[in-house]
């Protein structure tokens, strides 16, 4: 029996069923008062650009008549008065000139006596004065008319033309009257019309129109050239109290404390005598506020310190004229430029007047730094690329950066350290060390000998000044300490090397009493610097004479003043009275740099570049005496030596002549006297090589 089950409730429809959900209608917004949206426009209306601009213009030129009628008014006062005097003493009086104070007290009362004297004539004999002269005049005048009526009579014989000139007279004052009835009632309607419109021109040529009302250019000072009341109104509003007051009882002869404008370069350059109270380190410390109140940016104005007593030089650039690039290098743009060490001028850039920026690098130690990216290297470099066209001139180097910014020189430098390690800073440390021997064995030269320009170069010296590394003895090779070897061997540089022509340049970054000891920075002859983050760097790098007298790479903008360089040195061109100057180096690439240097080398009878190779490594002393001789057809034993050291102090810092000599033993290549001197032959050591090379083959076979 099969049970049929039946489901009651099954949906035989499969279809989904859909709900549908009932939404009330959105009750209707309240609409807006009148008032409200009224209000609302107007709002728009009155607060809209144009409408504003519309205002500003209106006020504006408004404005200009009432300005111009002050102007007018004021300049007619000053004309008959003694207020012109008076102004003059306040500002000398103000300036603690009082000589001057007195002489224009003097003036002024000599004007009112003057003026007292006149008036008093005037009055007392002015109206009969006046009666005199009409009289005389109108009698005169009808007299001679008559007497040409005479002679015109005589002449025509008719009696009548005595009267005919004295009614041509008349006639013509009948139609004069005329005229001035006819011109009369116009000419009183269009007076005043025509009064504003001369007090307006005045005021639109002075701009008498409060700042808010100017135009938009006008008032961003956007290209405004800058004139003597522009200097005194941001001087008054540089928020020095007492310069403030003394601007004010000066007047409009404040000015007074300003030299005549004069064009310097791309911008303008102006002397302030301040006011007797107003130190200069006041205007010093508000720079950037003097720049904005004169509508330039900070890095546009300059402030330094001249000879003269309470007095500051404002240097004010043209807007945006220093974002422009300078042109390039003579370097690079005159093929056939050589260079003199000792009486010639590296072309570095220009100064901010725009002249050439020239510097000497004879016998002068130097130092570069700034902060990183600034363009140290390259403006380093090319005093050295300029220098290397002297061909008497000789380059150790050392580049503790090793990106290859110095690789050009290869075949130029004698010796050449590429690298950051501190494997590296040992190598540059003995290379420095060895121009100190050098240095020594000029000085004991007989008295009279000249020597060539040795330039010891470190780029990135601060790695050296920071190595932690320690030598066999327990010394330091970094730090500024006696026992540190890298500082005492530049500390005797700086001492003794400028009287035998070895030379110390060093490049930094960011520097400190850490990574430039204080006694190393002092011993620069000329010291540059880029942008830096603070005055105490900028003092660490200039000294706090330069920094006093002006001079503010800290306010060099990171980035943007990319090779502009802040110089104190004897051997530039630097206005007098103060004691740095701003320029802007040229640009050297490595490609005009590698050109400059392939110059350099068809100058030069062929250097042989010493690259130090890492320590430990085994040496060939036969194929390194080779290399250290290079294309010279024979070298001193002594010479020879000082190369082999270094190339490799480790190896060759202790040899003697007899080692060498001990080395070169059976070879064919010994030693031999030339002209009184040992000397090594470079043709004897390459046949000795080519000798062992093919007794090496033949045992290998």
């Amino acid at each position: 029996m099969s049970e049929n089950v039946v489901s009651l409730h099954k949906n035989p429809d499969p279809t989904p069923v859909t709900t549908l959900t009932v939404v009330p209608d959105p009750a209707p917004a309240k609409p807006v008062p009148l008032w409200l949206r009224s209000g609302r426009a107007l709002r728009t209306a009155v607060t809209h650009d144009a409408t504003r601009t519309t205002a500003r213009t209106v006020a504006r030129h408004g404005l200009y008549v009432a300005g111009g009628a002050r102007i007018v008014a004021k300049r007619a006062w000053d004309g008959r008065t003694a207020a012109r005097y008076e102004r003059y003493m306040r500002t000398a009086e103000a300036a603690g000139n009082f000589e001057a104070a007195a002489e224009w007290e003097e003036r002024g009362q000599r004007f009112r006596d003057a003026r007292h004297r006149r008036r008093r004539m005037d009055l007392l004999h002015s109206p009969l004065d006046a009666a005199k002269g009409a009289a005389v005049t109108t009698g005169m005048g009808i007299g001679g008319l008559v007497l040409l009526g005479v002679a015109m009579a005589v002449a025509t014989k008719d009696a009548t033309e005595v009267v005919t000139p004295l009614m041509a007279v008349i006639k013509f004052i009948n139609l004069m009257v005329t005229i001035v009835q006819v011109v009369w009632g116009p000419a009183v309607s269009l007076a005043p019309f025509l009064a504003l419109l001369a007090l307006w021109s005045v005021g639109a040529h002075q701009q008498a129109a409060p700042q808010w009302a100017l135009p938009d250019r006008v008032r961003n000072g956007e290209g405004e050239p800058i004139t003597p009341s522009i200097v005194v109104k941001a001087l008054r509003d540089l928020g020095v109290p007492a310069l403030r007051n003394a601007i004010k009882e000066m007047g409009d002869a404040g000015a007074s404390m300003l030299s005549p404008i004069v064009i310097a370069g791309c911008g303008v350059e102006v002397d302030v005598t301040l006011p007797s109270g107003v130190s200069t380190i006041e205007v010093q410390g508000r720079r950037r506020k003097l720049a904005e109140n004169l509508a330039r940016h900070e890095h546009e104005v300059f402030i330094t310190i001249p000879q003269a007593a309470r007095t500051v030089r404002l240097w004010v650039a043209d807007s945006g004229a220093l974002d422009e690039p300078i042109g390039p290098s003579p370097l690079v743009t005159d093929d056939t430029l050589t260079a003199d060490y000792a009486k010639g001028r590296a072309p570095w850039g220009q100064d901010l007047r725009g002249d050439a920026a020239a510097l000497s690098l004879y016998q002068r130690h130097l130092l570069i730094t700034g902060l990183s990216n600034q363009g140290k290297t390259v403006a380093l470099r090319s005093l050295a690329l300029w220098l290397s066209l002297d061909k008497s001139v000789q380059f150790l180097m050392g580049d503790l950066k090793g990106v290859g910014d110095w690789a050009m020189f290869d075949g130029l430098a004698q010796v050449l350290i590429q690298g950051p390690t501190d494997e590296h800073v040992i190598q540059v440390t003995e290379m420095v060390e060895g121009a100190v021997e050098e240095m020594n064995r000029r000085i004991q030269a007989p008295p009279g000998t000249t020597f060539p320009a040795l330039i010891v170069l470190v780029d990135e010296a601060q790695v050296a000044f920071m190595c932690p590394v320690k030598d066999e003895e327990g010394r330091y090779y970094g730090g500024a300490k006696a026992t540190s070897r890298y500082f005492m061997a530049v500390r005797k540089i700086h001492n003794q090397g400028r009287a035998v022509n070895v030379l110390m340049w060093q490049g930094t970054q960011d520097p400190t009493d850490q990574n430039l000891p204080k006694l190393v920075r002092e011993g620069a002859h000329t010291r540059a610097s880029l942008a830096l983050g603070t005055e105490s760097q900028a003092r660490m790098a200039l000294g706090d004479k330069a920094v006093d007298g002006g001079a503010a790479p800290n306010l060099l903008r990171p980035g943007l003043d990319q090779g502009t360089l802040v110089v104190a040195s004897s051997g530039i061109d630097i206005p007098k009275g103060q004691s740095s100057i701003t320029v802007r180096t040229h640009y050297v690439d490595d490609d005009a740099a590698e050109a400059i240097t392939d110059r350099a080398k068809a100058l030069r009878d062929g250097v042989t570049t010493l690259h130090v190779v890492e320590r430990g490594q085994e040496r060939d002393p036969l194929a390194d005496i080779a290399a250290v001789i290079a294309d010279a057809p024979r070298l001193r034993t002594q010479d020879v030596i000082k190369r082999l050291s270094a190339l490799d102090g480790d190896a060759y810092g202790d040899w003697s002549p007899g080692d060498l000599t001990r080395v070169l033993d059976g070879t064919g290549a010994e030693p031999y006297k030339s002209d009184g001197r040992m000397v090594v032959s470079r043709d004897q050591i390459t046949r000795a090589l080519a000798h062992r090379e093919a007794n090496d083959s033949a045992s290998g076979a």
